[in-house]
């Protein structure tokens, strides 16, 4: 839960003796929303009237988690919807039922929290898809997400795409843009023809100039759409993204790497989504069950644009999530086989690559986008997910979690060295 004593988001002017990944302790000054200079600590000056200083001893400063792919229509409603545990389908299905009826507070309401529980471990930027309903209330999602996007338009960067099922109507995937929406998505994988879904989205968003971000391939078979999403877009100006890409897993190395490189050449941005995926893939195969992940490895051995998100939090796609970047990284390195540096660069600097934002972090020019967390590496810091945190959006303090330990004593006194050494 979020404290329930909001900051007056403070803006900060310099940031004192943090440790950066690289071992270096450094003042951070700021100037505004963007990084001015980054000096050995102690060196910087204090900080100009109006803004603030903070002591980031013992913190290390990391540059703030983006996640490029979120439900925040979807998150916190296992609870309400107690649905059973399975598969992709299964889930289609729960959330369909409760979705039917839930009223448009219900959803402003779980997303307003999700975003905020998001923020304060440090994401400061969110894609969120947002689905496109049936029935006669397609947008009631959509109203819900546009609110809460302005409402937080201060504390958290939010881009929205419209998730557009095979059945949804192009009348509807064109409203739900004129409503707010930033981007088309949609599900091509899971149409009875997925290629003319594909191409059917796909020229909708030529067709209004916006970018694109499809759930793209999220099976363990199947005949692979991503080469013909890379035919189609390569030469577009707009962004362009493949959610999941599951099946990149579970193909023979050359087609794989034949898939992989045609998304590098059309510039589409690859989105792991390993909680969801491992969570969701699998359930057919109750002996040697395979693991629903892309292939992250090849992906960045290929040159291409990486980037990891949380995706499904406490919803029938997903029981568990701490809403926590940290999380999605761990689960980078202990699934995806990455090192720590690579998972971490996944859910910071890579995703706001693939969401097209501008580079931030701690290196003049950047924007000032930083999550602190008192830690003494990277490595601990994936490892524990330390509570205590500080996050810094376009130069303000927009979260502060403060911990209190207490922990009772021994009973017994420790042994000496010594005695230790004799047995």
């Amino acid at each position: 839960m979020t404290d329930p004593h909001p900051l007056d988001a403070p803006i900060v002017g310099v940031l004192r003796g943090a440790t950066l990944p690289d071992g270096r302790v450094v003042d951070v000054q700021l100037d505004g929303p963007v990084v001015r200079e980054v000096l050995p600590a102690g060196t910087a000056p204090a900080p100009i009237p109006g803004t603030i200083e903070l002591d980031l001893a013992g913190h290390l400063l990391l540059t703030a988690p983006a996640d490029p792919h979120a439900h925040l229509d979807k998150a916190r409603s296992w609870d309400a919807i107690r649905p059973p545990m399975g598969d992709l389908e299964r889930a289609i299905d729960s959330w369909r039922a409760y979705a039917a009826t839930m009223p448009v507070a219900d959803v402003s309401r779980r997303a307003r929290e999700q975003a905020l529980a998001m923020l304060a471990n440090g994401t400061t930027a969110v894609r969120s898809h947002v689905d496109l309903l049936p029935g006669p209330e397609p947008l009631r999602c959509v109203e819900a997400l546009v609110a809460v996007r302005e409402e937080l338009a201060d504390l958290v960067d939010l881009e929205l795409v419209a998730l557009a099922g095979p059945e949804c109507p192009d009348t509807v995937i064109e409203a739900a843009l004129d409503a707010g929406l930033d981007a088309v998505g949609g599900a091509p994988h899971l149409a009875d023809d997925p290629l003319a879904d594909l191409r059917r989205l796909l020229a909708i968003a030529e067709r209004r100039g916006v970018a694109v971000d499809l759930h793209t391939d999220e099976a363990l078979a199947g005949e692979p759409t991503l080469a013909e999403y890379a035919r189609i877009t390569t030469g577009w100006s707009q962004n362009r993204s493949a959610g999941h890409c599951v099946r990149l897993g579970t193909l023979p190395a050359l087609e794989r790497d034949a898939q992989i490189a045609a998304a590098v050449d059309a510039g589409i941005g690859i989105i792991a989504n390993p909680i969801t995926n491992l969570y969701l893939q699998g359930w057919e195969h109750p002996e040697s069950t395979p693991r629903g992940l892309t292939a992250a490895r090849a992906v960045l051995e290929a040159g291409g644009r990486f980037a990891a998100g949380a995706d499904n939090v406490r919803d029938p796609f997903n029981p568990l999530g701490r809403s926590d970047a940290l999380e999605t990284a761990a689960l980078l390195v202990a699934a995806a086989h990455l090192t720590v540096d690579e998972a971490y660069h996944a859910v910071s600097e890579g995703a706001r690559e693939v969401l097209a934002l501008p580079a931030a972090g701690a290196r003049p020019g950047a924007r000032a986008e930083f999550l602190a967390v008192r830690a003494a590496s990277l490595a601990e810091a994936v490892a524990e997910a330390p509570a205590e945190r500080l996050v810094v959006h376009g130069g303000r303090l927009v979260a502060r979690t403060t911990v209190r330990r207490e922990v009772a004593s021994p009973a017994r006194r420790p042994r000496a060295a010594e005695e230790i050494g004799s047995r």
